[in-house]
């Protein structure tokens, strides 16, 4: 009886393992048949699996039995091949690791065969996305997605073994939490065992790991899944991996150092690199006036201008829009497009429909001429000599440049111009490729408008301490007080955030009080986060790293989805396994839930 692949003929080698040092030796490699052609006689395989590929090549003259086998495989077969390994010479391919050598077959067994994919299972496959996710298991045996996932394996590890070094605790909180107000949208469960009651899928493990810190525990962290039932986009799921971190008795630069080391050892793994530190810091202010973003790509200039005060000093220069923002209390900021970057009328029609789909009215444009006139603009004939010129001046604006203005509340303003700046820098191919820059964002607002309601509403969450310098006016103007909040962003991408919290009981009070929160309903909502702070509570303070955007990043991919194994689509469908599906009527029953169109019933 012949030897058994598997039982008695074990595996030596994955197909990406084999190099030129190992021709002469035997070798047996098990994988899938990626593709198989018959030349001159002899056929010849690709044979894959995670590690990479190697060539089989089937001889006749060397093995009868293993030519008839051969003669029947297809791609997508899974099969065992022994044989001998043997230099290519000048006939090997520099594209692969293994292309120095090939495996000569001796024997081959089937395990298993493959109907026709739907799809060719190789890199740049020209396939809808919808069928892909649909045989997601086939699309991961493409290499390019086997790699990321297996690069986002070699991140996680780099990543534990860092904070173990650096002392910190991996303790896993609850996912199934109770439901608080503000943040975003929970999913939630219904509880069989208590009719009517929910619980929540934890957004964050937030409030448990301010608990861990007054538990004593000094430095938490857990690579931990969080749940958000909010609009889905390119870099967002309903489900999602943090990089999560508490700390007991430190400042924001306690905590920049530990995530920036993490920083370096992803870039390390990922891409060869470690990047600078300390990493660069700038006000939100600083970021909102110059970028017009609070996650600003600092990878290249086109910088946001404010010429509120030039239009001021001449009166708004006899246009009447921009006179009524100017009363209204309203910016003016622009944007000069320099003449190496040229837009042709068509071009700048196409940007005015980009600012209405960010919400603006329109936008107001010039070219300037070489006698600093302007032109393709309705206010060539409108605004006053002395403003164009002052305007130009104010702008640099050289012979064909193309200015770009917004005027009115300096939230609109900001984002619309912000929102062209990216669009100009993509346009243009600004960013040099292979070129990252990492910064932090910090003093954030503490407090926001609502634009629903006009209510007072967190801009973080409401543990966050404030600014100690604004404690004064928390009360008195609460929309001019910092967060001890902040954000750290990669390539115009927030990839992280957190704070130094709140940790004794009367700020928190005093917190509780700005946003309209009754000590009834937080008593009802935090009534064991509000004990705890009365029970010794430690300074502290932490951050998460979003693991899914640091992947998407650091493995060029343009899409969350392309690095998470089973992902749902924008409308939050599994495709593959028809996930969110209708449950039957006896299911619900046992959860004490009722469809809509019977609970009056």
């Amino acid at each position: 009886m012949s030897p058994r692949f598997i039982e008695d003929v074990k595996r030596t080698h994955t197909c990406g393992a084999l190099r030129q040092s190992d021709a002469g030796k035997e070798a047996v490699l098990f994988g899938w048949v990626a593709s198989r052609r018959n030349l001159g006689g002899c056929v010849f395989l690709d044979l894959r699996d995670r590690s990479g590929i190697t060539q089989i090549i089937v001889d006749p003259q060397e093995s009868a039995g293993c030519m008839a086998a051969a003669s029947e495989l297809r791609p997508e077969w899974v099969i065992g091949v022994a044989g001998t390994v043997r230099s290519r010479g000048a006939n090997a391919n520099p594209r692969l690791p293994t292309g120095a050598v090939e495996l000569l077959a001796r024997d081959i067994q089937v395990f298993s065969r493959s109907e026709v994919p739907p799809f060719l299972i190789e890199d740049g496959v020209d396939a809808r996305e919808e069928l892909r996710l649909t045989h997601r298991f086939l699309d991961l045996r493409r290499p390019e997605q086997n790699a990321r996932l297996q690069l986002r394996h070699r991140l996680v590890q780099r990543v534990r073994r860092l904070l173990d070094r650096e002392g910190f605790l991996e303790i896993e909180t609850p996912v199934l939490i109770k439901s608080t107000p503000g943040g975003a949208r929970n999913f939630l469960v219904p509880s069989r065992l208590q009719a009517g009651s929910f619980y929540a899928l934890a957004e964050s493990p937030q409030i448990f790991k301010q608990l861990l810190m007054i538990a004593g525990f000094d430095r938490y962290a857990q690579i931990v899944r969080c749940f958000r039932d909010e609009d889905l986009r390119g870099d967002r799921q309903p489900e999602f991996t943090q990089v999560d971190l508490e700390m007991s008795f430190v400042a924001p630069a306690d905590v920049f150092a530990v995530v920036e080391q993490i920083l370096q050892e992803m870039f390390e793994e990922a891409l060869g690199v470690r990047p600078e530190r300390p990493f660069r810091i700038m006000p939100y202010a600083e970021a909102m006036e110059r970028y017009g973003s609070d996650k600003p790509d600092t990878r290249f200039g086109l910088e946001l201008r404010d010429v509120t005060e030039t239009v001021r000093a001449h009166g708004g220069g006899g246009v009447e829009m921009l006179q009524k923002a100017l009363a209204d209390g309203g910016r003016v900021k622009a944007l000069a497009v320099p003449p190496e970057l040229p837009l042709s009328r068509a071009e700048l029609d196409g940007l005015e429909e980009k600012v209405k789909e960010m919400g603006g009215r329109g936008l107001t444009r010039a070219k300037v001429a070489a006698d600093g006139s302007w032109t393709q603009t309705p206010l060539a004939k409108r605004i006053s000599p002395e403003l164009r010129l002052a305007l130009n001046g104010a702008l640099e604006a050289k012979a064909d440049t193309a200015l770009l203005f917004q005027f009115g509340p300096a939230r609109q303003v900001n984002t619309i111009l912000g929102g062209l700046r990216l669009l100009l820098g993509q346009k243009f191919s600004l960013v040099k490729p292979g070129t990252h820059h990492l910064l932090w964002v910090v003093d954030f607002p503490l407090f926001e408008r609502s634009e629903e309601t006009g209510a007072i509403v967190a801009s973080h969450h409401p543990f966050t301490a404030p600014h100690p310098d604004d404690l004064d006016h928390l009360e008195s103007d609460p929309l001019s007080v910092r967060a001890r909040a902040y954000d750290l962003v990669l390539d115009g991408v927030e990839v992280g955030g957190g704070s130094i919290r709140i940790h004794d009981s009367e700020t928190q009070a005093r917190i509780f009080k700005v946003l309209g929160i009754s000590d009834e309903e937080a008593r009802e909502k935090f009534s064991f986060l509000l004990q705890a702070l009365r029970l010794g509570a430690p300074p502290h303070g932490g951050l998460a790293l979003g693991l899914d955007r640091l992947v998407m990043l650091l493995a060029g991919a343009s899409s969350i989805r392309e690095v998470i194994a089973f992902p749902k689509t924008q409308k939050g469908q599994d495709l593959m396994s028809g996930a969110p599906a209708p449950v039957s009527p006896a299911q619900l029953e046992e959860l004490h839930i009722a469809p809509v169109g019977q609970k009056n019933q």
